[in-house]
């Protein structure tokens, strides 16, 4: 494989003109062919800067630039462009902005910028806070952007009250920043776009600059991308896209899978490569992910094929919940690490939702078994959960001041910056711990009437939950229902306007109740006290962040972090419904929406090279409360028991 093609791989390389589509399997070198085929171009003749390479992320384009460079040589002074979409088009608007009415030098945004343009906006179209924030306002922005809806159409389309405030406030977003000669992230491809289609003479210079278009990660594409493709490659057609619809994973975030399964309609002379030989998994694990996939009817008809023979055989676990198996994956994982040839990094934990590695981190901290959790922060570095721990805390111990300066107006409850300086201060002058300040709250120089008022309920609701703890109701039940009383999900749809990310957040809440009342059941006497000094004890930073792949450790990463990687031993977990499929995509009734949660399945049996582990928990906690579970209809797909209305 170092040294040679085989016959696909050659043909795609080989193809040197018209448009090609190269439909690359999960393991099948498809970063090899792409930077062969560039090579093969510049050897036959194209000249290096008439060549064009596209990805998504600056790390797949530095990989390309270096494999291109150590094939062609490092003396060679003339090299392709290889570059992300968004670089691309920084510098095709800093050749043509001006045709837009902005400067040739324009500013481009970073988010700290974005929300004092969007904070001024809010303030000149007189919105209030409570109405709209800042963040909820470039939520709504960069949706629309993404989607190709300009300021004066987001008022056509919008369906609620929020959203209707939002497209007032985008028009003056948008014009604030061409005032300042700025643009933000997104603007970088909506201008672009907006120029290749009001400026046809700037479209065809730009496509006049290459002779060859290579378009990576192509099943990706949103909208906007899509037409930047065809508009460059539209003279010349010498367009490649190299991609896999069955690793179509980013619809929620605009992608469009029928970009790629239509190519042959938008480019009716293509030549269709099919990558099918996979060098990185076993038969035995691919056996199981070509029986998976074949249930989906949306995609091109592919069956991979191992180069590596036999293997074993993946194995299925069936666990009675979360707990046991997170311990049982832990265990194995241990006693598999007994042997001196196997390493931390050869293991990975992967799994579809932010909440689900919290017991697998528990497990691993007592196993005392390094780990990176990968795509996401320690479940215990979240606002969220760090809230929750301060009021805790609180009840446990009301002189935590760090705990009650960060709760103390959380939600808010009328007890402002100013009101907090001065209770400081008092509680400086008197030698006195902040909460011991309280009871005077109504003497206290600089605190209105009403914000004593708050202060004394929050005081008095504290004080009557601390109260409760030790007595006979469960300290998961006490957790809960405080929640409940200061309203923490309605802050929760406040703070953050998409419901996706409010149950993500809730979801987090939730899975701390649900670690509490496991606490409860296992220990023989619970304390509140007891379970926040495990959980403090417990949690620890990550050294250099940025080179967690780097380290020898145990990856915990969700699906949709994992395409791309790929590990010797591999525990795809949690396959439950509701958990994989999502329940908002079992919810949806959308048969779309499942074929997606089915390639994310088949993007995580197909990181395995050696061993898969397929684990279900028959019931998880809700609320602390343990509740039965149904196993994912994608087990029986991909164990040949589910009978594929297809006929494959």
């Amino acid at each position: 494989m170092a040294h040679q093609l085989n016959p696909e791989q050659q043909r795609a390389v080989d193809t040197l003109s018209g448009p090609l589509l190269v439909l690359a399997g999960a393991g099948s070198g498809k970063t090899r062919v792409v930077t062969v085929r560039i090579t093969e171009l510049i050897k036959h003749g194209t000249k290096p800067d008439r060549i064009l390479a596209v990805t998504f992320t600056n790390k797949a384009a530095a990989e390309m630039r270096q494999r291109v460079r150590a094939l062609l040589g490092k003396r060679r002074k003339v090299q392709p462009e290889i570059s992300t979409f968004h670089s691309l088009c920084v510098r095709i608007l800093r050749r043509h902005i001006r045709q837009l009415g902005y400067p040739e030098k324009f500013a481009i945004y970073d988010r700290g910028d974005q929300e004092s343009v969007a904070r001024g906006a809010l303030r000149e179209c007189r919105i209030p806070g409570e109405s709209l924030r800042p963040g909820d306002l470039l939520y709504f922005i960069s949706n629309w952007k993404n989607a190709s809806v300009r300021p004066e159409e987001a008022a056509n389309i919008a369906a609620t009250d929020r959203e209707h405030l939002a497209a007032v406030a985008y028009r003056r977003y948008q014009n604030a920043l061409k005032t300042a000669g700025a643009v933000d992230f997104d603007d970088l491809l909506l201008l672009v776009d907006e120029l290749f289609a009001n400026f046809p003479d700037v479209r065809r210079a730009e496509a006049g600059r290459f002779d060859h278009l290579l378009i990576d990660e192509y099943q990706d594409t949103n909208g906007t991308q899509y037409r930047l493709v065809r508009g460059l490659a539209a003279g010349h057609r010498n367009l490649c896209v190299v991609g896999d619809d069955d690793q179509s994973i980013y619809g929620w975030r605009g992608a469009e899978v029928e970009h790629i399964l239509r190519f042959k309609v938008d480019w009716p002379e293509a030549t269709v490569v099919r990558l099918e030989d996979n060098y990185r998994s076993t038969s035995e694990i691919l056996k199981l992910a070509n029986t998976l996939i074949a249930f989906n009817a949306t995609r091109h008809d592919k069956v991979l094929k191992a180069a590596r023979k036999g293997g074993d055989r993946p194995q299925l676990w069936q666990l009675q919940n979360a707990e046991e198996e997170a311990e049982t994956v832990v265990e194995d994982i241990k006693m598999r690490l007994t042997d001196e040839t196997v390493e931390p990094r050869d293991f990975a934990i992967l799994f579809r939702t932010n909440e689900q590695p919290r017991a697998f981190e528990v497990e691993l901290r007592k196993a005392k078994l390094p780990y990176v959790l990968l795509g996401g922060m320690s479940f215990y570095d979240r606002r969220e959960v760090r809230d929750v721990l301060a009021y805790l805390k609180l009840l446990v111990s009301p002189q935590d001041e760090v705990s009650l300066l960060r709760i103390f107006n959380t939600p808010p409850r009328g007890i402002g910056k100013a009101t907090v300086e001065a209770v400081m201060n008092q509680a400086v002058e008197r030698g006195q711990p902040i909460w011991d300040v309280l009871p005077s709250i109504g003497s206290i120089t600089g605190v209105s009437q009403a914000a004593a008022n708050s202060i004394d309920r929050f005081r008095s609701m504290i004080a009557e939950f601390a109260e409760r703890i030790g007595h006979t109701t469960k300290l998961s039940a006490i957790t809960q229902e405080l929640f409940a009383k200061i309203g923490y999900r309605d802050e929760l749809a406040r703070l953050y306007p998409e419901v996706n990310d409010q149950d993500a957040r809730w979801n987090s809440v939730e899975e701390l109740v649900n670690s509490l009342a496991s606490y409860e059941q296992q220990a023989k006497k619970p304390t509140l006290k007891k379970f926040i000094d495990d959980t403090v004890l417990g949690e620890r930073d990550d050294d250099d962040k940025d080179s967690q792949l780097d380290r020898n450790a145990i990856a915990l990463l969700t699906l949709h972090s994992a395409k791309g990687l790929e590990y010797p031993q591999v525990y795809l977990v949690g396959l439950e419904e509701g958990l994989l499929p999502h329940h908002r995509s079992v919810a949806s009734g959308d048969e779309r929406s499942i074929e997606e949660e089915r390639r994310l399945c088949y993007v995580g049996v197909t990181r395995a090279q050696d061993r898969l582990t397929l684990s279900l928990s028959l019931s998880r906690m809700k609320w602390g409360k343990a509740r039965p579970s149904d196993p994912s209809r994608f087990l029986f797909e991909m164990t040949g028991q589910a009978e594929n209305p297809r006929g494959k």
